[in-house]
């Protein structure tokens, strides 16, 4: 980790007069710690050198691009082999704060801070060849036509933002409980600066969006300062946008994901580093976005898993947003009906603050819960065709169908089916480079024809016409996804408007904002879909909701699946009864499971959100588990899975026999992952936790220095073993 001070933005004071030689440290997007010394041209590059510059640099027998770190008049090489940087970004300044923020999540998530910093830029940034190009563009607006999208109005000296008053805003469009809620938001005028970490915790439907963004516009009285909103996923932020053009129409807006086209990205980015967007809305990748006038942020379904990053440098998105309010002394709310346990403990004993909306918007009933106890047996028609949704399921439907209302059916599996399996000899369709199972997909990218995909490694085979052990030619398949939920439900109810909507029915550009816009203009009767359907929409006409086996996320090795399973169900839930309207004012949610007497439908059965998170609070203190320890995971993967253990009780060994070695800290012996072989290489993992937050920081610097004293970059030089610290996993 490189632990230069970078929150003053400056390291050395300069000479950088003539006589003096300039040099600057730079760090890559590589699993290198340290920096590298480059000379620097004030003639040629036209001007001296700042930290948090985008540079082109030399390196190896290409070039890189990176960022300044230091500058400095001394240079421990020899200064004749020192290379020269090529070129500067015709782009503002990473500012000191940002740079602080990426420089913290580099040392606490063991990763290299060019390695979390440039891929925080847009690749549309990153291409040294089109910088002359993008400069003239960028001081020639006339050139420069950035599609500004939600913008009614641009943003002119002449037409300056008038500021909002802190008190009054649009509150005859909130109810009583939002008003209250918006006004212990706002609180005293001058508290607004401080930090603060609000959980904004309602229930589905009572308006926590609203009243943000009541405090949003209060909180930006200036017409340059600015507001992060994140939300979990891509296809929450086309309904998200609208609103915010909707609510700011003076303003503009710049969106983040990874949806978008590179040059929306990239002029996204160029608009909030240069202050010209005053709301930032997007995914995690926008936490790590430089934002140089940042007032208030905003981290909506706080508790989605989406927000941790599980690639490359493994980040909270939430976490690091609420470091950066307390970095920048701002106020950070996290709303959600279905907090965090962490959040909600947080709040429970005071070190957030707590503002409820217990009550729905527009309709102050909540649907009504309904547990259907599926048999231990697929139930079959006379035919003996498999029946894939319950009796109860089934009329309910009917009904609604009836009621000239929308059912939402839910069912956590992309695909047709999960497996392909032969009648005669048991044969699996297994993935020949990963430990799991290659689903079937009646139809994929690459055509119409039926394929069978590994979801883990991306791999994609034709379906044999015969078992390719036995030569049966009699295949079926196990389990049922969406696809053939959707072939079902058509076959069921031939006059409704089916609507499939899951990853791969919205992969194309926008595919997924038009398939939700049919879901809000009433075409579609039917709505089949994965969690893609239950997060944060505003659906207007849902009558039912159905969760097809809902057990099936219920038992896993993840000691977070109640948690997760509970967020979702009320998530879903509460996407029914949302109109407001008198005959519309109710829905109903019917559940599949084999275990109706399991605390999470007992406590679903009443939308009680505390006394289920108090619940798994109580089994979790007993347990030792988060968040009443703090974990992390040193992941390895090899060629052979031995290969992978062995490294890994060479490291707990050597780790364990240092003198210094924090006391309180438990290491687990190594184990296998529960899909151990992905892409042709094993993989195991090493637990190491702690009940001090601090004392485990102490303890994986001591594993990070052994891994790197024998490594170059993240692969150990003997064995070959690929390693990587990860802090506060979500999955174990």
């Amino acid at each position: 980790m490189i632990s230069t001070d970078l929150s003053t933005g400056q390291i050395d004071s300069p000479n950088t007069s003539a006589s003096q030689p300039i040099f600057v440290q730079v760090v890559l997007d590589k699993p290198l710690v340290q920096g590298f010394d480059y000379a620097w041209d004030s003639i040629a590059l036209g001007g001296t050198p700042h930290i948090g510059r985008l540079v082109e640099v030399p390196f190896g027998r290409t070039s890189a691009v990176g960022i300044i770190i230091k500058v400095s008049n001394h240079s421990e090489y020899d200064h004749s082999k020192i290379k020269k940087v090529i070129q500067q970004a015709p782009l503002p300044l990473l500012d000191s704060k940002t740079l602080g923020m990426l420089n913290f999540a580099s040392q606490y998530y063991f990763s290299t801070l060019g390695e979390i910093t440039l891929p925080s830029i847009p690749a549309y940034w990153k291409k040294p060849k089109k910088w002359q190009g993008l400069e003239n563009k960028l001081h020639n607006p006339e050139i420069r036509q950035a599609k500004n999208r939600g913008k009614k109005k641009a943003i002119t000296k002449e037409e300056p933002l008038k500021p909002a008053p802190l008190s009054g805003i649009q509150k005859d469009q909130l109810n009583q409980e939002q008003v209250k809620a918006l006004d212990r938001l706002l609180g005293d005028a001058n508290a607004t600066e401080a930090y603060r970490t609000i959980l904004l915790q309602g229930k589905t439907g009572s308006g926590k969006t609203a009243v943000y963004l009541n405090w949003i516009k209060a909180l930006l009285q200036g017409e340059d300062e600015q507001a992060l909103i994140l939300v979990p996923e891509i296809n929450l932020t086309p309904q998200l946008e609208k609103r915010v053009a909707e609510f700011f129409p003076e303003k503009r807006i710049a969106v983040m994901h990874s949806g978008l086209t590179e040059k929306q990205r990239g002029i996204a980015w160029q608009d909030t580093i240069q202050g010209k967007a005053q709301i930032i809305l997007g995914t995690r990748l926008a936490a790590l976005a430089a934002i140089p006038n940042l007032k208030a942020i905003v981290v909506d379904e706080e508790h989605d898993a989406s927000y941790k990053q599980q690639e490359g440098t493994r980040y909270s998105a939430r976490d690091l947003c609420i470091w950066r309010a307390h970095q920048l002394s701002i106020p950070i709310v996290l709303a959600s009906a279905t907090p965090s346990l962490e959040t909600w403990l947080a709040a429970e004993e005071g070190r957030y603050e707590r503002i409820r909306l217990d009550v729905r918007a527009l309709s102050s009933v909540m649907p009504t819960v309904k547990l259907v106890r599926l048999p231990k047996k697929t139930a079959t028609y006379a035919n003996g065709e498999a029946q894939l949704i319950s009796t109860e399921v089934r009329d309910a439907i009917t009904h609604n169908l009836a009621q000239k209302r929308q059912s939402l059916i839910l069912i956590n599996r992309r695909g047709y089916a999960p497996i392909l399996s032969c009648t005669a000899c048991g044969w699996l369709s297994g993935c020949s480079k990963c430990s799991s199972y290659m689903v079937l997909h009646k139809s994929s990218m690459l055509g119409k024809k039926a394929v069978l995909n590994c979801h883990h490694c991306g791999l994609i085979k034709e379906v044999p016409p015969f078992c390719p052990e036995c030569g049966n030619a009699e295949l079926s398949t196990i389990g049922q996804g969406t696809q053939q939920m959707e072939d079902y439900i058509q076959a069921q109810w031939p006059t409704a408007k089916v609507l499939r909507i899951d990853a791969d029915s919205s992969k194309k550009s926008q595919s997924a904002e038009r398939l939700f816009e049919q879901i809000h203009d009433g075409t579609a009767d039917i709505i089949v879909g994965t969690q893609m359907i239950a997060k944060g929409h505003d659906y207007q006409n849902i009558g039912l909701v159905a969760v097809i086996d809902a057990d099936n996320r219920l038992f896993s090795q993840d000691f977070r699946a109640a948690e997760r399973l509970f967020a979702q169900l009320v998530q879903v839930a509460g996407r029914a009864g949302r109109s407001g309207q008198e005959l519309h004012s109710t829905g109903e949610i019917c559940i599949e499971t084999r275990y109706p007497d399991l605390p999470v439908f007992h406590h679903l059965l009443g939308h009680d959100v505390d006394g289920f998170l108090g619940h798994i609070a109580a089994e979790r203190k007993e347990a030792l588990l988060p968040p009443f320890s703090y974990q992390a995971l040193i992941h390895a993967e090899a060629k052979k899975i031995d290969e992978a253990i062995q490294f890994l009780k060479d490291l707990k060994k050597t780790v364990r026999s240092a003198n210094d070695f924090p006391e309180g800290i438990r290491i687990l012996d190594p184990v296998p992952k529960a899909i151990v072989r992905v892409s042709g290489m094993e993989r195991a993992q090493l637990v190491v936790e702690g009940d001090n937050r601090k004392n485990l920081q102490t303890a994986l610097m001591q594993f990070d220095q052994a891994l790197r004293s024998r490594s170059q970059g993240r692969i150990s030089m003997g064995t070959r073993v690929r390693w990587m610290i990860e802090r506060d996993p979500v999955l174990i």
